[in-house]
């Protein structure tokens, strides 16, 4: 059975790789995937490494789809907890995946520091470019 989980992992995580490198534009280097799930919430951001900036572009519903599937093929029983935090990067043609569980971290507790501390774990002070506020949105003020 644990076989058959790898062989469902390696196959998600393969097809996840594919989704960031169309949705990067056919670039298959310097993409970074940022994503925080929980029960029933999912917020994943995908950069790309320009060299001078780092930009974020808009995922798609077919990554977050692929994250849920590979979210669910984690279980629960048996001492294995699923992720709460996966970091997975492609670079120099190498692929790192890192995961964080919810001992490590409450993903509950909204905190956008934790991106942005990975972002600076990887790219230092790069500037982040994030795409502009779609037309119709408000701006919440305090």
């Amino acid at each position: 059975m644990a076989k058959d989980k790898l062989d469902i992992l390696g196959r998600l995580f393969n097809e996840i790789g594919v989704e960031l490198v169309h949705i990067a534009g056919g670039n298959p280097d310097r993409i970074f995937l940022y994503v925080e799930i929980g029960d029933r919430w999912i917020s994943p951001n995908v950069f790309r490494d320009e060299g001078h900036q780092i930009r974020n572009l808009d995922g798609s519903e077919a990554l977050s789809d692929l994250l849920w599937e590979a979210w669910y093929a984690e279980s629960d029983e048996g001492g294995i907890k699923r992720w709460s935090i996966m970091e997975y990067e492609i670079k120099d043609g190498k692929l790192d995946i890192t995961f964080h569980y919810p001992e490590e971290v409450d993903v509950e507790i909204i905190d956008d520091e934790r991106r942005q501390t990975a972002l600076r774990a990887r790219f230092g002070d790069k500037p982040v470019v994030y795409p502009p506020i779609p037309e119709g949105a408000f701006e919440l003020k305090p």
